[in-house]
C-alpha cells in the first residue's frame, strides 16, 4: 500500500463572490496522509480538513421539498447518505448530487439579488434525502 497514489477526493464548493454572489465551483481534496489512526489497525489515507468542527446534523428532506432562498447557516460539510438532492447558486449553477458526494456549504454574506440570496436546496426523484452535516468554525484558520 505504501506506494499507492493518496486518493483525491472531489467535492462541490458553494462561496460567494466580492460582489456577495454565490457560487459553486468543483474542488477536490488532495492532501491526505497515510496514516495509523487506532493502536494496531492499518493505516488509511486522512485528510484534516480545516476548521474546528461545532456541530453535526442529520437532516432527512422530505419527499419533493425545496427550501426557497437562504443561507447556509454555518460553514459546514455536507455528504449525501442517501437520495438525491439539488442546489443552486445565485450564479444560476445547478448541481445534483447522490448518495456519497459531498458539499462544501460557505455562502454565507450573500447580498440579495431579484430576491435571492445564497442558494435553493431541495429533494429529487420523489424521494427523501438524507444529509450528514458537518459544521465547522474557520475563523480560526491560518494562511
Amino acid at each position: 500500500m505504501p506506494d499507492e497514489a493518496p486518493p483525491e477526493v472531489p467535492y462541490w464548493d458553494v462561496w460567494t463572490d466580492a460582489e456577495g454572489i454565490s457560487r459553486q465551483t468543483r474542488r477536490t481534496i488532495t492532501s491526505f496522509d497515510l496514516r495509523e489512526v487506532a493502536a494496531g489497525a492499518a493505516p488509511v489515507w486522512v485528510d484534516d480538513l480545516p476548521g474546528t468542527v461545532t456541530g453535526s446534523v442529520l437532516a432527512v428532506l422530505p419527499a419533493g421539498v425545496v427550501g426557497e432562498w437562504h443561507e447556509n447557516p454555518v460553514p459546514q460539510w455536507i455528504a449525501v447518505i442517501s437520495g438525491r438532492w439539488f442546489v443552486e447558486t445565485m450564479d444560476g449553477t445547478r448541481v445534483e448530487m447522490g448518495a456519497g458526494e459531498l458539499s462544501f456549504g460557505g455562502d454565507q454574506g450573500t447580498r440579495s439579488a431579484d430576491g435571492r440570496c445564497g442558494h435553493r436546496s431541495g429533494a429529487l426523484d420523489g424521494q427523501p434525502a438524507a444529509l450528514l452535516l458537518v459544521q465547522v468554525d474557520r475563523s480560526k484558520e491560518t494562511s
